[in-house]
């Protein structure tokens, strides 16, 4: 990344964090997935059940195969061979994690946490249920305020995650949000998050890379 636009992410990201610790949330300014990790291992005791959300940016970090390593009860919901039933079972185990790990559609400076679902499992384990959130977040999805947030998914995130999952919508083809009524809609549940009852709960790892969508 050109410096001068690494600086400007950084004051980004610095914004973001005081105005997350305003609502109750922990955040965290990394340069990579190595010190995620590291930060990640003072949060969530070895030993614990943890579970993820879907997420790419899980992927790419590599932190999805760092929970799998043994150090961890890991709910695995991308363990091959399960069945429709062992999903929703470990969907409904998640809410008794110890930690519960995923992403975001779009972060804002003013710290708001902006998430979009389609059957729901993902966003309602982070209001409620695991003792801990950890949301991972590429640099690339923060945003000034929460009208970007919104474009940025309806632009950007929402039709390469359709696209990623072989969807027959309209925005797999036309690129762009068309407020559909497709069967196969993956927008379905939309939830802004501004802070947190307990302060220990949720954790926001901003690692300085574009990651995920």
């Amino acid at each position: 990344m050109n410096e001068n636009v690494g600086f400007v992410y950084e004051k980004m990201a610095e914004r973001t964090i005081e105005n997350l610790k305003k609502g109750n949330i922990n955040g965290y300014f990394l340069q990579d997935e190595k010190e995620a990790i590291e930060t990640i291992e003072s949060i969530v005791k070895e030993g614990a059940t943890v579970s993820v959300g879907g997420s790419m940016t899980l992927f790419e970090t590599g932190i999805l195969d760092y929970l799998r390593n043994g150090k961890y009860k890991f709910l695995d919901r991308y363990q091959e061979g399960l069945s429709k039933e062992d999903i929703k079972e470990i969907y409904r185990k998640t809410f008794f994690a110890d930690a519960y790990f995923t992403s975001v559609n779009a972060l804002t400076e003013q710290g708001e946490i902006y998430n979009v679902d389609g059957n729901g499992n993902r966003v309602a384990a982070t209001l409620y249920g695991p003792d801990k959130v950890i949301f991972i977040v590429g640099i690339n999805k923060l945003v000034s305020e929460m009208k970007y947030a919104v474009e940025r998914n309806e632009n950007l995130a929402a039709p390469a995650n359709a696209k990623r999952l072989n969807k027959q919508t309209p925005c797999t083809k036309t690129g762009i949000c068309m407020n559909c009524l497709s069967k196969e809609r993956i927008c379905r549940k939309y939830v802004v998050i501004k802070g947190d009852m307990d302060k220990d709960r949720m954790h926001v790892i901003i690692i300085n890379k574009n990651l995920g969508y």
